[in-house]
């Protein structure tokens, strides 16, 4: 049995209906760009999040980029994120003309470490950006107590994390604002790209929508040097139908990830991704740790599975940022963890079947690593240096 890494078809022939109908309106009314849907979608994602604003924009990294600018983010500045993330948390900064600067994540939730975080701020430090990574949200008590602290707004780079809470907070609720992708594969997904940025400051989402919108705050009258970033209103009308079966989805997902759990407890050779205890993990990505990766890899393709590495690099590491100058070694948990990550597939319509396809193949592989007597020992929860 073949198992995808991700099925958008089995889930589109789901809502079907739904989404044609309201694919049609978007037609007929010929509200292309931004418009009604967009604006109907907007007020409905911010509910959702516990915000009470919200501004849609073309992606999720224009949703950052917009976000940081709004906040006043500009060259000679410094915002701290994740050195394990994709790179687009480092472009959307880069694209303001500040630096990014990265610290090492938690070993065991691969969220941004808020103690390295700390470490990394200077005086040219304007903001911190966590990222909510594969779906579970980082130890927001302690980003919000580094903000207070050192008077740094809190930005959430909530992009794979839609739904996902805190201590019963929504992921996008709790810094100054919360920033999403709705690329196709995200937990709720566009039929292109979109995203958004929600928040409780209202004068905040207003400088984003001004910014979406070539700097306008009304036709042909510019008040800044804005861009074209708006969410195009097929968007805002397909993820308002898809919102509304986003929290069962990610009830799935969960399924999915704990019978993964069940059954690879006992499985040598594999460390579990672990969920904070606060927090409600919606499984954007079910990452495990293995120091045979690359084998495994090779040997879950070659049984037509689908698999992949989230992510395989980290970002000091990357040939676009090296002028940071930061080398192999300064990230010591995101460069081993990167080594390891192996992303098994999950989406919601995930079958008991293909779990146990997905299952078999990795202990059959494994099992025959370790009969060779070539197992590296299994992932530690802490680094070795």
């Amino acid at each position: 049995m073949n198992v995808p890494y991700l099925d958008l078809k089995v889930q589109y022939t789901a809502l079907k209906d739904e989404l044609d109908d309201a694919m049609r309106q978007v037609i007929a009314d010929a509200a292309f760009a931004g418009g009604p849907y967009v604006a109907a979608f907007e007020e409905e994602f911010a509910v959702y999040c516990q915000c009470s604003f919200a501004a849609g924009v073309s992606s999720g990294t224009n949703a950052i980029h917009l976000a940081l600018l709004a906040l006043g983010v500009g060259p000679g500045d410094e915002v701290i994120t994740a050195a394990n993330t994709f790179v687009a948390t480092a472009e959307a900064i880069s694209h303001c003309g500040a630096t990014p600067v990265f610290a090492d994540c938690d070993p065991e939730t691969y969220t941004l470490d808020p103690v390295a975080a700390e470490a990394a701020i200077t005086c040219r430090t304007t903001a911190i950006i966590p990222v909510h990574l594969f779906g579970q949200t980082a130890d927001m008590d302690a980003f919000l107590a580094l903000g207070k602290k050192y008077n740094l707004p809190i930005l959430e780079d909530a992009c794979q994390a839609h739904g996902a809470e805190y201590k019963g907070r929504r992921a996008g609720s709790m810094g100054i604002a919360g920033c999403f992708s709705f690329y196709p594969g995200k937990n709720l997904g566009a039929y292109g790209d979109a995203g958004i940025v929600v928040s409780n400051d209202e004068e905040l989402i207003k400088k984003i929508k001004m910014l979406r919108d070539h700097g306008s705050v009304q036709k042909y009258e510019h008040a800044v040097i804005g861009w074209t970033a708006r969410m195009d209103g097929l968007q805002g009308a397909i993820l308002s139908v898809k919102l509304r079966y986003l929290d069962e989805a990610n009830r799935f997902r969960r399924i999915n990830a704990h019978r993964y759990k069940e059954l690879l407890k006992d499985c040598p050779g594999v460390f579990l991704p672990k969920e904070h205890e606060d927090g409600l993990h919606v499984f954007h990505v079910f990452a495990i740790c293995c120091n045979e990766r690359d084998e495994l890899s090779r040997h879950l393709t070659k049984r037509g599975i689908g698999c992949g590495i989230h992510y395989p690099k980290p970002l000091h590491l990357q040939p676009a940022y090296s002028f940071i100058g930061k080398g192999a070694g300064s990230y010591p948990v995101a460069e081993k963890r990167a080594s390891q990550y192996l992303s098994l597939p999950m989406f919601p319509e995930l079958t008991e079947d293909q779990i146990q396809v997905v299952v078999g193949a990795i202990k059959e592989k494994l099992g025959e690593i370790q009969e060779s007597g070539v197992q590296k020992k299994q992932p530690a929860l802490a680094v070795e240096l």
